[in-house]
């Protein structure tokens, strides 16, 4: 299997979603070797996708280097790592990511029409060897040892609509597409409400996130009786992707967020969980049959 980037380069203009303001996204292709880089056009400033790159994780994950932040970038990079891109440029010029609909699915169009090129050096994976976990009271991110990619993922809310979700996702680009790209952000009005006073939420709308009241949803429908889980997942494999490379493992996580996702990469790192490979030709075989 080889790397990968995009055929050619794409770019959507849309709104940030904590600071409420127009965001021109760009993305083009990159040399094999190269890996995923955020550059800042307003600033001039690179920032790879690195986990000692990270800043902040309490409302999003969010990356930042020589006083420039780009915030909001796990529904982006996890379209992207489902395609299995490992070359990438992506520009903005703002704080911030557009939100778009709340979930991945524009950024999968915008992947798909740019196109799929693979590059002659070899596509390299991070094998997980051996268990991982983090724990904050009873919400846990854990990752194992597997020759598959999947996610599973619990979460628990006190709220007629939500209540106790569990998912299991076998990873591929075909059921990323149909089972968690959709999935939208979410959030309570009552936090909303106090995420605007203090200046934070200011993009988002019933356009581009579930609102949930105390009995039920603002919004018209669910796109999944799920969908909520489904999110969860969908964040975790953008936050997962700041390990550098498609991994080769379990991950599982009960009531997980950012910065459990976040902290959970450092360790991984840190107890020399993983190795890096150009996967075998059995391996590469089954592999590279979820990048299909």
């Amino acid at each position: 299997m080889k790397q990968r980037t995009i055929q050619k380069p794409i770019e959507v203009v849309g709104i940030g979603l904590h600071k409420g303001v127009p965001v021109k996204l760009r993305l083009e292709p990159l040399e094999a070797d190269s890996g995923i880089v955020f550059y800042r056009s307003d600033k001039g400033v690179t920032i790879p996708l690195k986990p000692e790159n990270v800043i902040d994780t309490k409302m999003a994950t969010v990356i930042g280097k020589e006083g420039a932040v780009v915030s909001t970038i796990e529904h982006l990079m996890s379209a992207v790592y489902s395609f299995g891109i490992d070359n990438l440029r992506i520009i903005v010029d703002n704080d911030e990511i557009p939100i778009l609909d709340g979930s991945a699915i524009s950024f999968v169009m915008m992947i798909k029409e740019a196109g799929i090129k693979e590059q002659e050096a070899p596509k390299k994976f991070i094998r997980i060897t051996k268990e991982v976990e983090i724990n904050d009271g009873n919400k846990y991110a854990k990752i194992s040892p597997s020759k598959n990619i999947s996610f599973d993922f619990e979460i628990y809310f006190e709220h007629p609509l939500i209540g106790n979700q569990k998912f299991h996702f076998d990873f591929s680009t075909k059921n990323y597409i149909e089972q968690i790209a959709r999935a939208r952000t979410f959030g309570f009005l009552k936090e909303v409400q106090y995420l605007r006073s203090i200046g934070l939420a200011l993009g988002g709308s019933l356009e581009n996130a579930i609102v949930l009241d105390e009995k039920g949803i603002l919004n018209e429908n669910l796109r999944f009786p799920d969908e909520f889980v489904r999110h969860k997942i969908l964040d975790a494999i953008g936050d997962m992707s700041l390990l550098g490379y498609n991994f080769i493992g379990q991950y599982e996580a009960f009531a997980s967020g950012h910065h459990l996702n976040h902290l959970l990469t450092i360790k991984i790192f840190e107890e020399n969980a993983y190795e890096i490979i150009t996967a075998s030709s059995k391996e590469e075989q089954a592999i590279a049959k979820a990048f299909c």
